[in-house]
């Protein structure tokens, strides 16, 4: 497993972070599957372990909690804040008020007195960044958070977030977790420049394209893998830009071929090689999806293989725009762009 500094905190986190998103309801996971695949990958050298309170209702998070028992000092413990809890409007977002609750309800699920990573899952665009980032630098002077990040903002947002720090004399984000894959390589035109310009860690999410390139998806076969059956549209050959990505992959699959990798090997392999990326998450539903995920942890991809890549998919393309999480929202509702 491969060590990386986590931005400029001096942390050093494995190159592959466990993500527990599929812990529990979501993706069918038991506590035992839960143990075993912490217990796995704790074993291969992952140190970093990603969770939130949004995933399966606070589920994953107990789960994690009940998981990593006395192990807890050799963990770098990250959880997210800011996704709807509750149909009350107040159990959501960036606010003082609620991220101070769903902290502690995190600390309580998890069965710890502080978490190492608190990121905020969202950008909250009701709530301005000196209120999130003043309640975010009082908790982690309080010592229940070490340190605090964003997740998937929007390049311009990360700019004025760490302005908004400067300005007001605040702790600031040191990380950001944004999605991104050969298949969704958006992030290198304007958020990873904007990270490395503030030295933030990254940690990728999504690095095998909600399973496009697990190696499950391929032409001519029928697409049972678990995120299609709960996101179909994502998967429907008669939408363009998934006819799109299915003639990528078949691309992809020779050159991971000619290189003698597996898809998976050839996806964390680029997503990690890029200078910007600190780790890229892994969501693994059960032990065989670890192992075949763990099997990456060394992998290092040459230049004429990622030479490859880039002629398959562009640098900075996205090959389904519409399903990014980080597109400002007066893109998105017609009446932000119109007086």
């Amino acid at each position: 497993m491969q060590y990386r500094t986590l931005g400029r905190t001096g942390v050093q986190v494995s190159a592959l972070v466990l993500g527990a998103m599929n812990f529990g309801r979501i993706g069918n996971t038991t506590q035992r599957d839960a143990e075993a695949m912490i217990g796995a990958a704790l074993d291969a050298g992952i140190n970093l372990i990603d969770t939130a309170d949004w995933y399966s209702d606070g589920q994953s998070e107990e789960m994690v909690g009940k998981a990593i028992g006395g192990r807890r000092d050799d963990i770098v413990l990250a959880t997210k804040a800011s996704m709807p809890m509750s149909e009350n409007p107040n159990h959501r977002g960036g606010s003082r008020r609620w991220l101070c609750t769903a902290l502690d309800d995190s600390l309580r699920r998890l069965g710890v007195d502080h978490v190492d990573l608190y990121q905020i899952h969202r950008w909250d665009p009701e709530t301005g960044d000196e209120e999130t980032l003043a309640a975010l630098t009082d908790l982690q002077r309080a010592g229940k958070i070490r340190y605090f990040g964003s997740s998937t903002f929007p390049a311009y947002r990360i700019v004025q977030a760490q302005w908004a720090a400067r300005e007001h004399r605040l702790g600031r984000y040191v990380t950001e977790q944004p999605s991104y894959s050969i298949l969704q390589r958006g992030i290198e035109a304007h958020v990873l420049p904007a990270t490395r310009d503030y030295g933030m860690g990254v940690l990728a999410w999504s690095p095998l394209a909600s399973g496009w390139l697990s190696g499950a998806v391929r032409a001519g076969r029928e697409i049972a893998t678990n995120r299609s059956a709960i996101l179909p549209e994502r998967f429907d050959l008669t939408i363009a830009s998934n006819r799109a990505r299915m003639d990528a992959v078949e691309r992809l699959a020779v050159v991971a071929d000619q290189a003698g990798l597996t898809m998976i090997q050839l996806a964390l392999g680029f997503v990690t090689a890029h200078p910007a990326v600190t780790s890229a998450i892994i969501g693994p539903r059960t032990t065989a999806h670890l192992e075949a995920q763990l099997a990456a942890a060394d992998t290092v991809l040459p230049a004429d293989v990622l030479d490859a890549i880039d002629e398959i998919v562009a640098p900075g393309v996205d090959l389904a725009a519409h399903e990014k999480f980080d597109t400002p929202p007066a893109l998105l509702e017609p009446v932000l762009r119109r007086r």
